[in-house]
């Protein structure tokens, strides 16, 4: 399925934007969208932790307008140097550990970044906005992205959350994601720097990697073996394409109201065994296999040994009302898109290990 890449849908003056965390996977979709707008400046600070593939940055690396630092948001002075250097008036800060619910994993590295880092980077950005000049001080903002995880699981009968949700962490994660919220509202109520913030979750799409959910079933069900499915199944997220999450965040980056925060969320609320049940029906329909079985029957029950959240839903009522942004890619067209860019994958790896 080949589909024209998405467009900014404003005209944004000349400005240049920050993103911490750009080479992840949420990140490099920014960095993409961004740099196809020829009056921005994108620049990209990641410590290359937690990177995608190199190729999610090809195209961004190719223009003139796109440049990409490595380095650690810990570290203030060079975080203030890339302001200075660049004249940052325009801050996305993606960078952030994630998955902190996992037995066995090293929790501090997980408050060290969250926290310390945000710290760091909320510490840079305040020294350099009050050195700008009035106009390039009147247009910065520090757009802060935050998770569904800060508000904590949500009953199945519940209502989606929306932004008058009280914060109620249930994971290390979310924990850590949930202070450093507090950090940016008192940077903005204490210091005046202008910012904005957003919550979203359940995002999926090109380059994602392979332990996660949608990219782990459909390698699975292309390669015919066991797509296994923790617990029942039952867990819900709210899926939303990554290009379609990209628009949202340079949305508010943009037009959002500084002091605000805003959900963003695709009105797709699916459990983990649907979605998995969906990506073998898709696959049967594109690629039927040979001996005539169902995907399907390749699903597997695995104990479930994480501390995961039942249900993360959101109202995403506020960005569509305010800032007039919506999906534009539809689970079921974005989940195709995603398999086939799979399988394409899949198909150009066993050339070159035939070639190899």
């Amino acid at each position: 399925m080949t589909r024209t890449p998405i467009r900014i849908t404003y005209t944004p003056p000349e400005r240049t934007i920050l993103v911490t965390g750009g080479a992840g996977f949420v990140g490099s979709a920014v960095c993409r969208m961004l740099a196809r707008n020829g009056s921005l400046r994108v620049i990209n600070l990641d410590s290359l932790v937690d990177s995608v593939d190199a190729d999610a940055l090809a195209v961004p690396a190719e223009q003139p307008n796109y440049r990409f630092i490595e380095g650690d948001i810990l570290d203030r002075a060079l975080v203030a140097a890339v302001m200075a250097e660049e004249h940052v008036d325009g801050v996305i800060h993606l960078a952030a550990e994630t998955r902190a619910d996992r037995p066995g994993v090293d929790i501090p590295p997980f408050i060290d970044t969250n926290v310390g880092g945000t710290f760091q980077l909320l510490e840079a950005s305040l020294a350099h906005w009050r050195t700008l000049m009035p106009d390039a001080r009147a247009r910065f903002r520090f757009h802060h992205v935050s998770i569904n995880a800060v508000f904590g699981d949500l009953a199945v009968d519940a209502r989606r959350v929306d932004e008058t949700a009280a914060y109620r962490p249930t994971s290390p994660c979310g924990a850590t994601r949930a202070a450093a919220d507090h950090l940016v509202r008192v940077w903005h109520s204490s210091f005046g720097l202008p910012v904005v913030m957003s919550h979203g979750d359940g995002c999926y799409g090109p380059y994602q990697k392979p332990g996660k959910l949608i990219p782990h079933a459909i390698l699975a069900a292309i390669g015919g073996v066991s797509v296994p499915v923790y617990g029942a199944g039952s867990e819900v997220r709210d899926w939303l394409h990554v290009e379609d999450y990209a628009r949202a965040l340079a949305a508010v980056l943009f037009h959002g109201q500084i002091g605000q925060h805003y959900l963003i969320g695709g009105r797709e609320e699916h459990s983990n065994l649907a979605v998995v049940a969906m990506i073998c029906d898709l696959l049967d329909r594109l690629d039927p296999r040979a001996d005539g079985r169902k995907r399907r029957s390749l699903i597997s029950f695995l104990h479930d040994r994480r501390a995961a959240d039942r249900r993360h839903a959101i109202d995403p009522g506020k960005i569509e009302r305010e800032l007039g942004w919506r999906p534009l890619i539809g689970f079921a067209d974005g989940l195709t898109e995603a398999i086939d860019w799979y399988r394409d994958q899949a198909r150009a790896s066993q050339s070159r290990a035939a070639t190899g």
